[in-house]
């Protein structure tokens, strides 16, 4: 058993006050002697032993009401059935499974998932004759009756998936249920394992839901099952980046993967890879929990695209062991430059040049709105932030796969881009340049060249800068902390905002070593807009996707809203896999999940072990124990309706 409120205990210390008032009380009156009461005394003492054992009763009982009390107002918790037979039926009880990939991590050979409905099965079967059950799972999200509590384990809606959780979203889901269903007494009952990434604790949503269930005229109570067994030793793999890369007659993949695993190894991690239909075995070194590992593939001359997979010898979380991808045919890429600064124009132009080394094409900023898009990759523009029409074709050509890079405009702008503006221009002080001390080796553009060269980024001077001010992730920054080149993920695609100009007057960008590989890989990352291929996370499509009927590639049968895989509509491949923040290891600790949910009662039934059953409130059974002990003591303390005995067998005259 269990407590809410177990700080209560201190108060224990208080069922020692009926024993100090009983004291007390027998101090009141000092007995004096007198010679006739030795008769008395001595009628009465045959029943001294009996009054001892009442007045012991008495005070027993008293004591045992205190503790009654304190352990009463300190919410105990029982499992199994005594624990919720002892709860009260509720008219609805909502269901919120998280079936995340997350889910299925294994420890003593169940998957948490499997726990989950199990346990709740079980709970639910103690109500399922008086409450109305209600499914909600975190794929679908759409509300499904449960005529019995045994359905859970039988449902398609409750089978592994590879998707993510939003728990409140599923939450808003229960909200909406129990405002058209117009429920009485709710409970709200929460199955999942405490990824942070699937709570997401600083959402703002978080605040309105409370305040939503709060101000609902029926009792709603929240309950959650956190399932937070220690898991067993597991590795997972993702892919981070694709680019199909072509020279010398001859094109390669070039991948970056993200490998971890729970437990400290220096063992090498076995890999197979799956290249259309071509497998091969290989190992990456590590001695820590994490790798970023690369790896190139040779596609010789073959000019179309493929599919493939990477993937880790099975272990205790089979959804999270399998990378897949998609790569489209050999194709040209092209930029467009839209520049105000002619310097900075014509080197940006030949940074993006193609492979025949044609300059981007230069496009005035008064007719981008018309210019043609339909083959280029990357878009850099040195201007004022666009509006109207051309800022909606940016956009437009960002969620399609393009990249856009934007450069300062050398001048103040007030107007805003996806909520990023540029502020104040900035310049070194007099023999003191501005230099960049950090940045992502790892991947974007100014990731680590093929042979593990970093870019001479450190040794770039700037003389003038101008600040990204907005939401951006920071790839590069400045040795102050002002960012240099930030980052934005839209759509399918990427936009970059960089704070200095390749112009003499600025900074030493011009020399190329910088700016020409920063330019060419934003070239070729774009080039996924040009590609009938996409790579996308499950339980993620576009409305468009959602629409298309989908063939499983890699093996039959697969449904590509939850599972992931290789899949093809017609000419277009897609390749699914779990998302990222599935492989985030970070847990929301049990304390700050209840503060999610404010003032609204909350019930947390924290798993045991792999049988072990679900706790549910007792109080009902120390407040009524309490009330039983304070009726026998007040039986005992009634006075006797026997008349006196009398002395020596006759009536006293």
């Amino acid at each position: 058993m269990t407590f809410l409120h177990p700080i209560l205990f201190w108060a224990l210390p208080l069922i020692f006050l009926p024993i100090i008032i009983h004291f007390l009380n027998r101090l009141r009156h000092r007995p004096q002697p007198w010679a006739a009461m030795r008769f008395l005394i001595s009628a009465t003492r045959n029943s001294a032993s009996h009054t001892r054992l009442r007045q012991f009763l008495i005070l027993f009982f008293r004591v045992i009401c205190v503790l009654m009390l304190i352990a009463f107002m300190a919410r105990p918790l029982a499992g199994g059935w005594l624990g919720w037979a002892l709860s009260p039926a509720p008219d609805a009880i909502l269901i919120l499974l998280d079936r995340s990939a997350s889910m299925e991590m294994q420890s003593g050979g169940i998957t948490r998932r499997e726990q989950a409905i199990k346990l709740l099965t079980e709970a639910a079967s103690q109500f399922e004759q008086s409450s109305h059950l209600v499914l909600i799972d975190s794929a679908t999200r759409q509300p499904q009756d449960l005529a019995h509590s045994a359905d859970l384990a039988r449902l398609s809606v409750t089978q592994p998936t590879d998707t993510t959780a939003d728990i409140p979203a599923m939450l808003h889901t229960a909200f909406n249920w129990l405002i058209e269903n117009r429920a009485g007494a709710a409970e709200i009952w929460i199955a999942s394992d405490s990824q942070r990434s699937n709570w997401l604790p600083e959402d703002p949503r978080w605040k309105n839901l409370v305040a939503q269930l709060t101000s609902l005229t029926q009792r709603v109570r929240v309950r959650y099952l956190a399932l937070s067994l220690e898991p067993e030793a597991n590795g997972s793999v993702a892919l981070k980046e694709l680019i199909r890369r072509q020279g010398a007659g001859k094109s390669e993949l070039q991948f970056l993967l993200d490998i971890q695993r729970n437990r400290n190894s220096a063992a090498p991690i076995p890999i197979a890879m799956n290249l259309d239909g071509t497998k091969s075995q290989m190992e990456a070194a590590t001695e820590g929990q994490s790798l970023r590992w690369r790896q190139r593939a040779d596609l010789g001359t073959h000019p179309a695209g493929g599919w493939g997979a990477f993937q880790l010898p099975a272990d205790s979380n089979l959804r999270d062991n399998t990378a897949y991808f998609v790569y489209g045919p050999d194709i040209p890429m092209r930029a467009a430059s839209v520049c105000a600064d002619p310097e900075s124009a014509r080197c940006l132009q030949f940074a993006c040049s193609d492979r025949s080394a044609h300059p981007a094409e230069a496009v005035p900023a008064a007719e981008f709105a018309s210019a043609k898009l339909d083959d280029l990759s990357l878009i850099v523009w040195q201007e004022a932030l666009p509006t109207g029409p051309g800022a909606e074709r940016l956009r437009t050509f960002a969620e399609e796969g393009g990249v856009i890079v934007f450069f300062p405009p050398a001048h103040l702008d007030a107007q805003r881009f996806n909520a990023v503006s540029w502020g104040e221009l900035q310049d070194a002080e007099a023999d003191k340049a501005f230099r960049i001390l950090r940045w992502d080796e790892d991947q974007g553009p100014l990731a680590r060249s093929d042979e593990r060269f970093s870019l001479p980024l450190s040794q770039v001077t700037f003389v003038r800068r101008q600040q990204i001010t907005g939401p951006k992730t920071v790839l590069a920054a400045f040795e102050d902390g002002s960012a240099f080149l930030a980052r934005q993920i839209v759509g399918r695609g990427e936009i970059y905002f960089c704070a200095s100009l390749p112009n003499g007057d600025w900074s030493t960008l011009s020399d190329g070593t910088v700016l020409v590989p920063m330019m060419q890989r934003s070239l070729q990352t774009g080039a996924r807009r040009l590609q009938q291929v996409t790579i996308a996370d499950c339980g993620e499509l576009s409305a468009a996707d959602r629409t298309r009927q989908w063939e499983s590639v890699d093996a039959p049968g697969k449904d590509i809203r939850f599972q992931a895989g290789v899949y093809r509509s017609g000419e277009r491949f897609m390749a699914v896999n779990r998302p990222a923040a599935e492989d985030e290891p970070e847990t929301l600790e049990m304390s700050d999940t209840q503060k999610l949910f404010g003032s609204l009662p909350f019930q947390p039934f924290q798993e045991r072990a792999a049988a072990g059953p679900l706790q549910g409130e007792v109080w009902r059974m120390f407040l009524f124990a309490m009330l039983l002990f304070l009726i026998g003591e007040g039986i005992l303390i009634l006075p006797s309706r026997k008349p006196p005995t009398p002395i020596g067998g006759r009536t006293a005259s």
